[in-house]
Formats: C-alpha cells, structure tokens, sequence
C-alpha cells in the first residue's frame, strides 16, 4: 500500500471559490500538530520533571505544603495541549521525579527495590498524564483533572497485592485548612482538592500565556496554543487575563476559606493513656534477631511507669499501648515472653494492648498480633494484620521469586492475613487498632473507626531516620480529622504520638530513644460525616474524572469524523 503524504501546506483556493480564513488556518494548525508527532520535547519534558521535583518536599519531613498544588499544576501545564501518548511519557517523567526522592526510606532494604518500588509508582502517572491531556481540552478542565487525580489513587491503593497508597496527594495536606474537609468526604476529597488549587493555579497561567502581547502572528499557529499570544500592549494584556484569572484565584480562596471555616469538634469523655516506646538496640534489618532485648525495653519503661505514677510524678493512666514487635518472642509459646509481660502489666496495673509475633496453630505461618493483655486474666481478645506487606512480611509467587532474589529468604515463612475487625475492649474505652501501614488504607482505617480511641502499632526500625516515619505521622494526623478520634501511635523506635481528633500533636517521640508518653485525652463516639459516606466520596469524584474522560475522547472523534 502507498504510503500517503502531507503536503506542506493546504492548496490555495481556486478563484472565486472563496476559501473561508478560518477554516485554513484550522487545518494549518492541524497539519502542525501532525508534524510534531507527539513528541514532548525538552522544555515540556523538563517541566513535568520540575513538577514531580516540586511535589517531593510537600511531604514530610519538610512540609512545604503548598507545593503540592504547584507541582499538579506544573505537571498539568506541561501536559496541556499533548496527545496522550505524549501525555502518558511526561506523567511518567514527573511520577518517577516525585516517587524517587519522596520513597527514598525504601533504600534501606536495598536499592533495587527502592528503583523498583517507585518506577512502578510512577508507572500509575501514564494513564494520568495521558487523561490530563485529553482533559485539558474541555471547558472546566481544572475540574476534571482534579477527579482523574482521585481516580488514579484509588486504582493505585488497590492493586496489585492489595495497591500501596503511600505518597496520596492528601497525605501531604495534614496540618492546613484543607485536612478539615477530611471529616466529609476522607482522604479522597482532600486529594481532590489539592489536585484542584493545582488545575486552577494551571488555568490562570494559562490565562496569563495566551493574553501575553505578540509583536505579529504566527504563520500556521495553533490559535488554542498558549504559545500564540495575541495583539496589543501590556494594558489590553492584562485586560484580557484579569478575568480568567480572578476567577481561578477567587476558586482558590473559596477552597482554602471554606476548609478553614470547617469545624473539628475535640469533646468527649476524658480518657488517660499511655504509650510505651521501648527503643531497638541497633538500626536495621537485623535488629529482629535481638528479640529478647527488644522485649525487655518494653518490659523496662512500663515498669518505670508504673514507678513515675506510684511517685505521683504521672497520672495513673487507664490503658497502655505498646507497638507491633513490641515482643518478637511467642509470648502463649516462650515462657520467659510470657512472664516478662505479664509482670510488667501487673506492675502498671491496667489493660495494655502487647504488640507480638506469634506462631499460627498450624505453625506454616506467623501472625502479626495486638494482643489486650489484662492484669488480672492475662492475654484475651487480639487482632491480627489484615494487610501485611507484600514482599516484606510474605512473598507473591514465593517458589519463583526465592530462586532469584536471595534476600527473600529472609522472610521465611509468610504472615497470616487476619480475617476480623479491630475493635476491642482495652480498659475503660473500645480502641480500633490497625498495624503499621495499614493506616494508609481508607478501608482498614475507616472500618475500626467505631472503637472510642484509634490505635497504630508501627515498627519503624528499619526505616529509621528517612521520610518515611513522618510521613507515617502525618497520616495519623489525617486519620484523626477524618474520623473525629484522638489516635495513639506507638513505634517501637519512633515516631511514637498522641494525636487529638483535630489533628494537633499532643505528643511526640525523637527517634531511636526510649519515650513514655502519658496524656489525657477526649474518646469520642460521635461519627463524622465521612465515616457515615464511606467510599461515596471517592467512587463520585473519580467518575467525574473518568466520565470526563470518556466525553473528551467522544467529542475529540466527533471533530474528527466532522473534517
């Protein structure tokens, strides 16, 4: 078959045939299109790199908030105008850039699986990229591109192996007027929001870019280029911009005054706690081989807490919360295990929620426990991981993946994946207990949030002194907002906190030293307007980007069909 070619330029009109100006100016624009071939170049390259670059710092441990909103617009701005396979490279581009640096504790089990970790991440950004500029050509697009935001988050916290939800638009908005609009509508609408100020921050540059003046027009330009420009001085350009952009600002302000005016109700009845952080003798993987010195550290403030309150130095508290691998010894197997705990409860006097490992009855596999461990009775009601780690606490495809990577063997028996709810008695208050990083699952989180008081038993050992107990942190404090719940985080070598249901910092450990933290806080039964919606929020915002998506792509085939 031959191939066809372009010509360089439409055929001139025949005489008296009257070719319309605009119509030829269409096509030239089109013809321009075709040339380019999709390719990004570097400037937009670049600029998508900028945007991932950007949005790194937004999240813990530096915090500039406000640069995630001016990362989504950069990287909206170098997609703008872009086919989606152009679209879907330059999500990838700014994925990688903003995955890399922002995982950068994932290191710490070595580098390959850090590079892996975060390009896979980054691969959730090209059918991102490739949305936002199809996107992009609808009126409203800020809009748009906001749900296409939540919609990718959710399909990447869900799959494969149960998704990894880190690194959420959301998660790095934990202490501005935007984390209040988390008790309507959960971590999604927050998302949502941020990706907005960002589209809309994109929209008035854009504005700006297309009323800039230009000395004369450019033969073939696309007249929707934002490089065009249009006539005039400096006084029409910015006649023609103030509009467009007073609109995006006034979208802004209504967002941010609108979070601020949200209220974050704190009342409830009065509960002391504690929570235990025992420390770890030594940085890194292998620290799991020191059980018993683990365990002891735990056993040791818990004694000396219960010699502060006997001093009169504390109050009594009312329960106490030891972390996940608090005892990496099977306390219903090891006798010594046993002992030390119970003793340790005993002294304290009250309830106190024992992280431990334990041996499945089968003993194939072992199980992550919160174990309520009674002064009286001993060990009682538990709760067992729903959501271990993949690759980290079991192995997907165990038989193949062993053969190649030695250093799963370390792993040598998966976890049990636990089959019921959180809730428990602990003292006088039901808690909701989730375990390490299921605090970044809307499910997990959302499903214990009918206990009084939550609860994350965390083991950051391993990533000690990187981003990622921070960033940990920083979702607890979103957790709190969202369900109105103060929340106890214990971590056997830090961050361990007392947050309050509006998100304050009550309390807070350094890493990597021993830490007794006791307070009196509010535990709440009243549910937030985000715990009644459950996923609703999410499941609308992310059809609103999606269907948008579905009609730019009908209208785009409707022009077509039309030339």
């Amino acid at each position: 078959m031959a191939q066809e070619t372009l010509p360089e330029r439409p055929p001139a009109a025949a005489p008296g045939e009257g070719a319309a100006p605009g119509r030829l100016a269409r096509l030239r624009g089109r013809l321009a299109r075709v040339r380019g071939g999709g390719r990004a170049g570097w400037p937009r390259t670049l600029l998508a790199l900028a945007a991932g670059l950007v949005m790194w710092p937004a999240f813990p441990p530096a915090d500039l908030t406000p640069l995630a909103p001016v990362g989504v617009a950069l990287l909206t701005l170098a997609l703008r105008g872009q086919a989606p396979r152009t679209g879907a490279w330059l999500g990838f581009v700014g994925g990688a850039a903003f995955f890399l640096p922002v995982l950068d504790g994932i290191v710490k089990i070595g580098p390959d699986g850090w590079i892996l970790l975060s390009l896979v991440q980054a691969a959730y950004f090209l059918p991102l990229g490739a949305g936002i500029a199809v996107l992009t050509r609808l009126p409203g697009w800020p809009v748009w591109t906001a749900g296409l935001w939540v919609a990718d988050e959710a399909l990447r916290g869900r799959f494969p192996f149960g998704g990894f939800p880190w690194a959420r638009l959301a998660f790095s908005q934990t202490a501005t007027p935007l984390t209040h609009f988390a008790s309507l509508g959960g971590a999604p609408l927050v998302s949502f929001l941020t990706a907005l100020i960002g589209g809309l921050l994109a929209y008035a540059a854009v504005a700006v870019l297309r009323a800039r003046p230009a000395a004369r027009p450019t033969a073939g330009a696309d007249s929707d280029s934002e490089g065009a420009g249009t006539p005039g001085g400096p006084a029409a350009w910015a006649r023609r911009a103030a509009a467009p952009v007073a609109l995006a600002l006034a979208g802004i302000a209504a967002v941010v005054g609108g979070g601020a005016l949200i209220p974050t109700p704190t009342a409830g009845r009065p509960v002391t706690v504690a929570v235990i952080q025992g420390n770890v003798p030594r940085l890194g993987l292998d620290f799991l081989g020191q059980r018993k010195a683990v365990l002891n550290n735990h056993v040791q403030r818990t004694h000396e807490l219960a010699e502060r309150v006997r001093a009169g130095k504390v109050a009594r508290p009312e329960l106490v919360v030891w972390p996940e691998n608090a005892s990496d010894l099977d306390p219903y197997k090891e006798s010594d295990a046993y002992a030390a705990i119970d003793g340790a409860v005993r002294d304290i006097g009250v309830p106190v929620l024992v992280g431990a490992l334990t041996d499945t009855p089968d003993g194939e596999k072992v199980e992550n426990r919160g174990i309520v461990w009674d002064p009286r009775t001993g060990p009682g009601d538990y709760y067992v991981k729903r959501h271990p780690v993949p690759f980290g606490e079991y192995i997907p495809f165990r038989d193949v993946l062993t053969k190649l990577i030695t250093r799963f063997e370390r792993i040598p028996r998966d976890f049990a994946r636990g089959k019921r709810s959180g809730v428990m008695r602990l003292g006088p208050v039901d808690i909701g207990d989730v375990i390490c990083f299921e605090v970044a699952y809307d499910k997990e989180v959302r499903d214990v949030s009918r206990g009084d008081v939550l609860v994350v038993q965390t083991n950051n050992a391993t990533y000690g002194r990187t981003s990622l107990p921070p960033q940990q942190i920083a979702m607890s404090r979103l957790r709190a907002v969202e369900h109105g719940r103060t929340i106890l985080v214990a971590a056997t070598s830090g961050i361990s906190a007392i947050v309050a249901p509006d998100g304050r910092m009550v309390a807070r450990s350094r890493e990597f030293v021993p830490d007794i933290q006791v307070a009196r806080v509010p535990a709440r039964t009243s549910r937030t307007l985000s715990d009644r919606l459950g996923e609703a929020p999410e499941w609308v915002l992310a059809a609103l980007g999606l269907g948008a998506v579905c009609a730019a792509a009908w209208t785009s085939s409707r022009k077509n069909e039309g030339n």
